[in-house]
């Protein structure tokens, strides 16, 4: 008796790459068959902004739809890096499965990390021992990152190499917060000051204090 196919778990996803793939064959879109890494990011960069104000407005039909639009730019990178021979979908979701099993000892394996804390330490020792290239706790952060984001990650990093940013007066709650960032905002703004500027440039200086620290 012949056996019948499994049927898909995901019958949508797949056939959204089914229309990706047509879309870049010959014979599809033009504008699909010209796109390359590099042209996309805006799009990638756009997609992502938008899933985030999806998000915090708390929308679900909007998360659907920008969910998918960033969805489709994973897909898309991939079939690029397919059709050069360079990697595929497959591949990319291989990695991820590895990694995210090999990160989570305590529920794949042996291991025991019962609080969220604990698990971040394994999370970051483990992630030393898959790559030792790094050797300063500043490899590996996206210095694209937005300036409040990066100044919150090098803060951290600093850190662990002894280094303390001296804080301003701690706010109650993040209300407090948005109002004392936007307050600054305003200052700077009549000082004629580019805020944005002025952060990008004391992180530079916090990240030569950290590698001046790690040199000692």
């Amino acid at each position: 008796m012949t056996e019948l196919p499994t049927p898909s778990p995901h019958p949508e996803l797949d056939e959204l790459i089914a229309v990706l793939e047509h879309l870049r064959a010959p014979g599809g879109c033009a504008w699909d068959r010209e796109q390359t890494h590099r042209s996309l990011l805006r799009y990638l960069l756009e997609e992502t902004h938008e899933l985030i104000d999806a998000v915090e407005a708390g929308d679900d039909e909007e998360m659907v739809e920008e969910l998918g639009d960033v969805l489709y730019q994973v897909l898309f990178h991939a079939d690029i890096a397919a059709e050069d021979g360079r990697f595929t979908l497959e591949d990319v979701a291989r990695h991820m499965r590895e990694k995210m099993v090999g990160r989570h000892p305590h529920v794949f394996g042996d291991a025991v990390a019962e609080t969220a804390d604990a698990v971040v330490v394994s999370w970051e020792r483990i992630k030393q021992v898959e790559k030792p290239e790094r050797t300063s706790v500043l490899d590996g952060v996206p210095r694209t990152m937005p300036a409040l984001a990066l100044a919150d990650k090098l803060v951290g990093r600093a850190a662990k190499v002894g280094i303390e940013v001296e804080p301003a007066a701690t706010p109650a709650d993040e209300t407090a917060l948005g109002d004392a960032l936007l307050a600054a905002v305003a200052g700077a703004r009549e000082a004629g000051l580019d805020p944005e500027q002025a952060l990008r440039d004391a992180i530079r200086r916090l990240e030569g204090r950290i590698r001046e620290a790690e040199r000692t």
